[in-house]
């Protein structure tokens, strides 16, 4: 039997050197491509705080307040972010030239998430090996998890991300924790074991790199504490599991503290709190263990025990907590945790829900990031549960808990990139183990059973037959076992014992060897279709967005690096001091690669400040050069469509007017900021007025030309993408105050930690600003505007996607008051009226888009057909000809902006629809409003 377990392990070794080649292989796609590149935006500041580590060392690096970026305020980077990637990728590069392999810090950082992809693979291989005590189990686990999209999607070489590194180790905390908790089959009093103490004090230093590299660490702690929690109910408390939790949550906790952005906060923070409370509760309960040992104690007395122990320290528990909680000592949910436990999709925050990671994963999402991992994982859940070890129960917990996080937010569709594989490899593992490795042990070497049998013949001796009782006594012991009653367990461990036996018949052994074959053979399309699917997945998700390839009319293949090219340019014709406004999403790379002075990027620490922004970029052309001269010298805007600033532009006025209510009265949406159409081009008063669609289309939509006396065009790149103006009138002033270290707000008197301040000019305009409260901290007591506000948007936002209701005396009214009034539903556009004037776009799909574009073009009547966020509308003047139909279920879609209002549907928002159109024509349910 070693012989044949020994093949197969040697086949598993085999496929975890395949995985670890797949995994690094399909990572390079982009290097291949685009050379050695680091991608995005984020990537951009993690390089640039990498280079800042290896430049000045250690001790500079967490006193580093960084004035260059969210000017004029600036920002301690070294306090506020996580260094563990930073870390680890100079420690690296340190490593690899001092080994004489000449590379530079670029391109460690560009090769690093394929590196760590590598050793996350293995490491989850590990894990489900395990948890399953089965080899070929965490080799099926590592050749999935190595091309599996959701593990792809942070790990792209080139994707310089902490999620690359984090997965790592994250992984690696999850294997020493359920190998902390192997059983000793020498103790059996559940005493601790060695690999409690030694697997235990690794996961906790594992934990703390998890903890110095990823935000998720809040996961990997919960996580682990609940299943400790877990099985401490459910009976299986044990000293290891005492030993093993407890130097996890001493090391780790140790050692978190010690990142300057976590601090103190696993006491403080109510998302690190319960894990805590676990420790203390196993500290107890582990006096109680000790107890029963020592004296022996029964179940009941020990039970008793228990409560004696825990009951004063719970109700001293709770008056702590009292005490502190009435003392403003816990801190609160963020906004992101708090999305996380709402039904809604929206935090409450426009800045955090305009970031489409913010919002929840689909089935589509699984579908795509899992592919047919997400079908088979299912039944590695079940058989999951069927084995119910300290280790094995550990998949389940993280099953269920990945998938409930994933489920509120797409971004962490990446928790279950590992899960996913475990659950894929424990279920094909268990087909291996059924129909390939087992029945070629009982074809070969014979089942247990036979071995056993035939063990106990030969230890019989031949020569010495046994005496057998007298027959008085042989009859009466026969009796009683015939009389006395079946033990219910005994049965079925008989009736097991048939049924493996005739499981293991060589003819029924042969059939599973054949159903092994054959399921090799019809399984390995399959592989090969998941395996290509990888693949193109990988080559989609390389494209490093900072340049893409595009092809000409003309059929040339060509590789579009304008943002690069326009950064360049800021880098070699601009002064080193000078200022760039632009949206908070390039400010990573205008830092990185122009290396000049942003207002803000991706950290978003700051609501208030990009609010400022958004401000600006939305006012009209006056307005924002009045605020924009006092803060920067040039502005850079992305053109050219896709996702340019004029897409990003409705994100920019919602969260301007969180801060700033004037822009956007009584409608926290800002729906009126947009387009009435994009083809052609129909943009809404507010937005046509706007800084934003001036820079954007100076030049190149008709009528559209920016006041050379307050902004000039420096530069375009050479496809259009990027636009650079120049400020015009700067204020030197304001410059030079910002300049001048004394306007600074130092904590103490030579310190490192010196804040800015806005220049005195500004003093009226921020004055102006609503600090936003919303939900970011709900210690602060709400005024009341704070809460109008909130309730509006969560109203706005909640109504997308439920169906219209039919108007009532109450909704007359209110119509009333919005001066429209339902006319009817039409299913033939021929009989709105005859002079209509087509419209389209969001115009179609919101209904005070269109009401303002009619308005404004003096129409009497508009009627609008939904498709989703758009649709088609017209505008006209005289009566619809025709009956109207009853306000069917077509009808009735609800507006984007308005639930209470029907906007019609056209195609295939049209369901339940009585009328069918029987010549041809689209399909049609036309709600006629006339604007009173």
């Amino acid at each position: 039997m070693k012989a044949v377990r020994f093949v197969f392990a040697l086949v598993s070794i085999a496929l975890f050197i395949l995985a670890g080649f797949n995994a690094y292989d399909i990572r390079l796609y982009a290097v291949k491509t685009y050379g050695r590149v680091i991608h995005e935006f984020d990537p951009w500041f993690n390089f640039r705080a990498t280079q800042y580590l290896a430049d000045n060392g250690w001790q500079k690096f967490f006193s580093w307040f960084d004035h260059r970026s969210w000017y004029p305020l600036g920002r301690p980077v070294g306090t506020t972010i996580y260094p563990g990637m930073q870390i680890a990728a100079v420690s690296i590069w340190k490593v690899l030239n001092f080994a004489g392999i000449e590379m530079s810090l670029n391109d460690v950082c560009v090769f690093v998430p394929a590196w760590f992809g590598v050793t996350a693979t293995m490491f989850t291989g590990l894990l489900t090996a395990e948890c399953t005590r089965s080899l070929i189990s965490g080799a099926f686990a590592a050749v999935v998890m190595a091309i599996v999209p959701a593990h792809i999607m942070r790990s792209v070489a080139g994707g310089y991300d902490n999620e690359s590194v984090a997965l790592t180790t994250m992984t690696s905390t999850f294997y020493f924790w359920v190998r902390s908790l192997r059983a000793d089959p020498k103790i059996k009093d559940g005493s601790a074991t060695f690999d409690s103490y030694f697997y235990g004090a690794l996961c906790g230093l594992a934990y703390v790199c998890m903890a110095a590299t990823w935000g998720g660490f809040i996961f990997v702690l919960n996580l682990i504490g609940a299943h400790a929690a877990a099985l401490a109910i459910f009976g299986r408390y044990t000293s290891k599991l005492h030993r093993a939790y407890s130097l996890f949550f001493i090391i780790g906790t140790a050692g978190a503290t010690r990142v300057p952005v976590i601090g103190m906060n696993p006491f403080k923070s109510l998302e690190q709190l319960a894990p805590f409370g676990v420790f203390l509760g196993f500290q107890l309960l582990e006096y109680c263990e000790v107890q029963r040992r020592r004296k022996g104690l029964s179940i009941f007395q020990h039970f008793q025990l228990r409560v004696k122990v825990f009951t004063p320290f719970v109700l001293l528990l709770a008056l702590v907590v009292g005490q502190l909680l009435q003392m403003g000592y816990f801190g609160p949910l963020t906004a992101r945790v708090r999305g996380l436990f709402v039904k809604h999709t929206r935090t409450g925050n426009p800045l955090v829900d305009s970031v489409a990671e913010h919002q929840p994963a689909s089935e589509q999402a699984y579908q795509q990031y899992l592919q047919i991992a997400y079908t088979i994982a299912p039944y590695g859940f079940v058989l999951s549960l069927l084995k119910w070890t300290d280790s094995n129960s550990f998949l389940p917990f993280y099953g269920v808990i990945a998938y409930f996080f994933a489920n509120k937010m797409a971004r962490l569709v990446v928790l279950l990139g590992p899960i996913a594989s475990a659950l894929v490899g424990v279920a094909l593992g268990k087909l291996a183990e059924e129909l390939i490795i087992k029945p070629i042990e009982v074809f070969v070497y014979g089942s247990k059973e036979e071995n056993s049998s035939q063990e106990s013949d030969m230890k019989t001796s031949p020569k010495k037959a046994p005496k057998t009782p007298p027959k008085k006594t042989q009859n009466k012991k026969t009796k009683k076992k015939k009389e006395g009653p079946k033990d219910p367990i005994s049965t079925i461990q008989s009736l097991l014992k048939v049924v493996n036996k005739v499981y293991n018949i060589k003819p029924l052994v042969l059939v599973r060897i054949f159903a092994g074959i054959a399921f090799i053979f019809l399984g390995l399309p399959y592989y090969q279709n998941f395996f290509v699917y990888c693949h193109s997945m990988a080559q989609r998700m390389s494209y490093p967005s900072i340049m893409f390839e595009a092809q000409l009319r003309s059929g040339k293949r060509i590789i579009v690096d304008d943002y690069r090219e326009a950064y360049w340019w800021l880098r070699d014709n601009t002064p080193y001091d000078s200022r760039v406004l632009s949206w908070w999403d390039y400010g990573y790379q205008i830092s990185g690669i122009a290396d000049r002075i942003t207002l803000a990027d991706g950290n978003t620490w700051n609501h208030e400040h990009i609010a400022t922004l958004g401000r600006i970029l939305t006012a009209p052309q006056d307005d924002a050069h009045r605020i924009a001269r006092h803060l920067a010298d040039y502005v850079l805007v992305w053109t050219g469509g896709g996702g340019d600033d004029l897409a990003k532009s409705p994100h920019m006025a919602r969260i301007g007017n969180s801060v700033y209510p004037g822009l956007c009265p009584d409608d926290p949406t800002c729906s009126h900021f947009g387009f009435y159409s994009r083809e052609p081009l129909m943009p809404t008063p507010s937005m046509k007025k706007s800084l934003l669609y001036i820079l954007s289309l100076n030049g190149i939509q008709e009528g559209v030309k920016v006041n050379p006396k307050l902004f000039t065009l420096a530069y375009q790149s050479k496809y259009g993408k990027v636009r650079i103006y120049k400020i015009e009138n700067v204020s030197q002033k304001s410059k030079k105050w910002l300049a001048d270290p004394k306007n600074r707000n130092c904590d103490s008197p030579g310190s490192w930690y010196c804040p800015g301040n806005y220049p005195p000019a500004l003093n009226k305009f921020i004055a102006s600003r609503k600090d936003f409260k919303q939900l970011e901290d709900f210690n602060v007591e709400k005024d009341a505007d704070a809460a109008k506000y909130n309730e509006q948007y969560m109203q706005k936002m909640a109504e997308k996607g439920k169906g219209a209701k039919p108007p009532t005396k109450k909704g007359a009214k209110q119509e009333g008051k919005a001066k429209l009034k339902l006319v009817g539903c039409y299913a033939n556009e021929n009989e709105l009226g005859e002079d209509k004037v087509y419209v389209g776009g969001s115009s179609g799909a919101s209904i005070r888009v269109a009401e303002m574009w009619a308005r404004e073009n003096s129409k009497k009547y508009i009627a609008v057909a939904r498709v989703s966020s758009d649709g088609h509308s017209f505008g006209f003047n005289k009566l619809p000809t025709g009956k109207s139909l009853k306000l069917e279920k077509g009808c009735m879609v609800p507006c984007l902006d308005d639930a209470q209002k029907p906007c019609g549907c056209a195609d295939g928002t049209c369901t339940g629809v009585g009328e069918q159109p029987t010549d041809g024509k689209p399909l049609r349910r036309w709600i006629v409003y006339e604007l009173l």
